[in-house]
């Protein structure tokens, strides 16, 4: 079991840093631009280097040549949000997969990448699980340190399913304590599959209303499995649909159901949809089954406005 821990971690930092260093290759310009710096130190110049950071003030002064050295200065800081909720297990054989994930380990791996790019541009990140409350929530830092720990509980979402991993979900309250507990203005970075009834969705709203009154900036990626959550991509024949927060069942012919079906799902992304426009919040739907540029494209457009 150890060594399964251990070899399932190293794949998630390797994976990560992969992810990240084929998608600086592939857009041909680093993403790293546009840091603040401050002045850290001197050091003395060498011959054939750019004049352009010379200190003329200091020649001046010594007759001698330093050049200034800066140092990267953190602009942002990153709160990641993940459901950890028993409907983010689906498909619930795909857990851990990471060829074919369910929407709790896409959002681990997802996760990860990104905290990888915030720490390689100097960020600050933090890191909050939550279901039916928050289970886990730690503050933001840039050190190699804290990535290697938020790794850990990041790796710890893969564990093998139990009772204990079928939560329910309290979205709206989750993003209203987040909101009172973030003392600094953030970019909040929100996975979930967003699944709350009609009767709660106005809760929901309400919460992410209050994130952007405390000056937060909100990134929501909306997690589905589009071929059978969306869809309804099933063989025709009867099917036992188990819900996997409250344990309902359901049997049901697919085809019977999916014109209805897609015609709910397709006002719950538009309502998700015009709703974080109207609160200038960013909303991303992400399908499982395409690959981490769902993630990283929109994030580092938000982050290059920050």
């Amino acid at each position: 079991m150890l060594r399964e821990h251990i070899s399932r971690y190293k794949s998630l930092d390797f994976f990560a840093r992969q992810v990240v260093e084929g998608f600086i290759t592939g857009r041909h310009k680093s993403p790293f631009h546009g840091f603040s710096v401050e002045f850290s130190d001197y050091r003395q110049y060498n011959t054939g280097e750019s004049t352009k950071n010379i200190d003329w003030h200091l020649y001046g002064r010594t007759d001698r040549l330093y050049v200034k050295q800066f140092e990267e200065e953190t602009n942002l800081r990153c709160q990641l949000l993940i459901d950890q909720s028993g409907s983010m297990l689906f498909p619930i054989e795909r857990h851990g997969d990471i060829d074919h994930p369910n929407k709790l380990t896409f959002s681990v791996y997802a996760a990860a990448v990104l905290i990888e790019l915030l720490h390689r541009q100097r960020d600050a990140f933090g890191l909050s699980l939550f279901s039916g409350q928050i289970d886990q929530q730690t503050p933001c830092r840039s050190n190699s340190v804290h990535q290697q720990y938020l790794l850990g509980l990041l790796d710890g979402l893969l564990q093998p399913i139990n009772k204990e991993s079928l939560r329910v979900t309290s979205l709206a309250e989750t993003i209203h304590l987040t909101a009172e507990q973030l003392h600094k203005r953030s970019l909040v970075v929100l996975f979930t599959d967003a699944f709350v009834r009609p009767e709660e969705q106005e809760a929901l709203f309400d919460a992410l209303r209050h994130l952007r009154h405390n000056k937060h900036e909100v990134i929501i990626f909306h997690t589905y499995d589009f071929a059978h959550e969306v869809n309804l991509d099933y063989d025709s024949r009867p099917h036992l649909f188990v819900d996997l927060e409250s344990g309902r069942q359901l049997k049901l012919q697919p085809e019977e159901v999916a014109d209805a079906y897609r015609r709910q799902m397709t006002e719950l992304f538009d309502t998700l949809r015009q709703r974080a426009m109207q609160y200038h919040i960013d909303y991303v739907p992400v399908d499982i089954a395409r690959g981490f540029h769902q993630v990283l494209l929109p994030f580092l457009l938000k982050r290059s406005k920050q």
